[in-house]
């Protein structure tokens, strides 16, 4: 039978901060994985704001 554990692997939510910034009504947030062995810091990616119409910095929230 396998192993039930953890593991390195946990679920992120990633949200835009230009459009936080903004002020704008909406937000944009992506559901991504990560390893946080590899990656404890924060997540920081580019990604598409489909209400500011191009690619915008989204950052990792809790």
């Amino acid at each position: 039978m396998a192993k039930k554990n953890k593991g390195n692997r946990m679920q992120v939510i990633l949200e835009c901060t230009e459009h936080k910034a903004s002020g704008q009504p909406g937000t944009s947030r992506y559901v991504t994985q990560k390893n946080r062995k590899n990656t404890p810091d924060r997540l920081e990616l580019l990604k598409y704001n489909p209400i500011l119409k191009k690619k915008t910095l989204h950052r990792e929230i809790k």
